[in-house]
């Protein structure tokens, strides 16, 4: 009897198969273009099973964190797969962070090791000296022994590369092994750590991928943060489809990015509604017209429904995507594209494998079109706030059903008779900006911080481009003198871009309740 050759199709249970079984059926084919540069799905999976090796001889075990401190680049990517085939946990941090913030954020989740690049060694070099819990320091560019801090050994990223060889077979870990903290304002004003496992992130990875009808011809280009989990979740998605990902650095040059869709044909553009606005405005001024692109997507804050036509012009053959998410479950809900004309101001239904539903602040079922706070059953929700279990238990209540833990967000929501979501507002004071979450407390200790200021409040302003923008309003003390250009340049050297306020509005004294506390109702 003659036996015939069966293959076995394995599941892409952690959130480093989808790279690997790429690698796999295609290694040849281009799995990044990174600023114009081309790397194949081999190159990738060799890449980081080396790097993962010089992670083994550094002693990560099993389970230890892993700062991802850089820009979109290469290293950055290949630090990603490197961490889970190695068995850690990633974090990647927004290059933009202050020094200050990246110490906190090593601190807090007792990283063993930072990987960032030599550009951003004026912010990482005062962290790692402040922080004593690190045992390996990797830059990727050029550094010298002068230029890198002198309490930790440091190896160059590149050199390290191209000697290491590749890790004999990956770590062993299991599905519901942390795989990434992601940094997340609080409103205590310290960022948190959101603790997701390999389960809930491939499980959004393929719901996301089924929604957007993706498919592994797809070039998606990612001008986003890969620190931001927009962003990130595009590199996932691209290595579990076995498609290619187009990277640049950011759209701060536009043109550059408009050159970048027609060369390489870009089929999908993940953006938020700040890009978008750009892009009109250019497209007022001189037409803009990308055929190639299929889908364009939507989230961090309201596509504005005047944005619309226009988006219609600019990509004639899209789908449109609104969608809404927030870190804690990556994505909730998205809008089918055909009713984005009927229903611009929703933001559609819950991701494939989910359920979404509204309660009253009671706890109590609301009725169609009635207000109700917002929560989120399924595989993708955070496995809780790393250290931090009370205000875990705030987010993870119990669910409907015995057992369960669902998401509740805080937020408001209505649904409408046939079941589509539509944004209310916030229930808490963080606010939401340029697709990031805003703590008005750190912005606020932050003005606190200036000599001459005495008090200081941070409100969130609706904008239709940017989600909200941030407004502060301070007093001085008696005698001090300060011009908002210089508030402005104190917050610039101290917060990240995003956190510091559009408008400061200096006032002699700023109202209180009576109980004292600052009324922040009477400024909004």
């Amino acid at each position: 009897m003659q036996s015939s050759h069966v293959e076995i199709i394995r599941p892409q249970r952690l959130l480093r198969d989808g790279m690997i079984a790429s690698a796999q059926r295609h290694p040849d084919k281009n799995a990044v273009v990174v600023e114009g540069k081309a790397y194949s799905y081999a190159e990738l999976l060799h890449s980081s099973l080396c790097m993962a090796n010089v992670f083994k001889q550094n002693n990560v075990l099993k389970g230890d964190r892993i700062a991802i401190y850089m820009n979109n680049t290469w290293p950055c990517i290949v630090s990603i797969y490197a961490t889970l085939l190695a068995g850690g946990v990633f974090m990647a941090i927004n290059p933009q962070t202050k020094s200050d913030k990246l110490q906190f954020m090593l601190e807090d989740s007792e990283a063993k090791m930072l990987i960032t690049e030599s550009q951003l060694l004026k912010n990482f070099s005062p962290a790692v000296k402040n922080y004593k819990g690190l045992t390996t320091l990797i830059i990727s560019g050029e550094t010298t022994s002068e230029s890198a801090p002198d309490n930790v050994d440091y190896i160059n990223f590149e050199d390290a590369l191209e000697i290491a060889e590749p890790l004999g077979s990956p770590e062993k870990v299991i599905p519901n092994d942390l795989a990434a903290l992601i940094y997340t304002s609080g409103s205590t004003g310290f960022p948190k750590g959101v603790m997701q496992s390999h389960q809930s992130m491939v499980f959004a990875a393929w719901s996301l991928i089924e929604y957007q009808r993706l498919s592994e011809k797809d070039r998606i280009l990612l001008v986003l943060p890969i620190a931001f989990d927009y962003g990130l979740y595009q590199l996932l998605m691209t290595m579990k489809l076995g498609a290619t990902l187009i990277v640049e650095r950011s759209f701060v040059f536009p043109a550059q990015i408009y050159k970048r869709i027609e060369e390489e044909k870009i089929t999908v553009f993940p953006a938020v509604p700040m890009i978008y606005a750009l892009m009109i405005s250019s497209h007022k001024k001189k037409k803009l017209c990308f055929p190639t692109i299929t889908r364009i997507t939507n989230t961090a804050a309201a596509l504005s429904a005047e944005l619309i036509p226009y988006l219609h012009e600019v990509f004639p053959n899209a789908l449109i995507y609104k969608m809404y998410g927030l870190t804690e479950c990556k994505r909730v809900s998205y809008l089918e594209p055909e009713l984005i004309d009927d229903k611009p101001q929703s933001v559609g239904q819950a991701i494939p494998g989910t359920e979404v539903y509204l309660l009253s602040p009671e706890g109590e079922p609301v009725a169609t079109g009635e207000t109700g706070i917002l929560h989120v059953r399924g595989p993708h929700i955070m496995m809780g706030y790393w250290k931090r279990p009370e205000q875990t238990s705030e987010m993870i209540r119990p669910g409907k059903y015995p057992g369960e833990k669902v998401l509740c967000t805080g937020d408001l929501f209505k649904m409408d008779e046939d079941g589509l979501l539509y944004f209310v507002g916030r229930s808490d004071d963080i606010i939401k900006t340029r697709g990031e979450k805003v703590s008005p407390t750190e912005v606020e200790n932050t003005l606190i911080g200036i000599p001459g200021i005495k008090e200081s409040a941070v409100v969130g302003i609706n904008d239709d481009v940017y989600g909200q923008q941030i407004k502060a309003f301070i007093s001085l003390d008696d005698g001090a003198t300060l011009s908002d250009r210089q508030v402005k340049k104190y917050c610039s050297d101290k917060l990240e871009n995003f956190m510091v306020p559009s408008e400061i509005v200096i006032l002699d004294e700023l109202p209180k309740t009576d109980n004292g506390k600052i009324n922040k109702k009477i400024l909004v």
